[in-house]
């Protein structure tokens, strides 16, 4: 088992920290929904979602 983990540290750092930035983004996403903020750029003149997404 260590053997395996030794000659897999660079695999297993590097997921590591690809899971730890998707992981941020994520919380990042979920705060700012929290806050009334939108991903979505704010052009809704041909979203057809414009109605929901936006409180008026």
């Amino acid at each position: 088992m260590l053997t395996w983990i030794a000659q897999n540290i660079a695999t297993i750092l590097v997921c590591l920290v690809l899971a730890l930035i998707v992981a941020a983004i994520i919380v990042h996403l979920i705060r700012e929904k929290k806050k009334g903020r939108s991903s979505c750029g704010g052009g809704c003149q041909g979203c057809p979602m414009s109605g929901s997404c936006h409180k008026h």
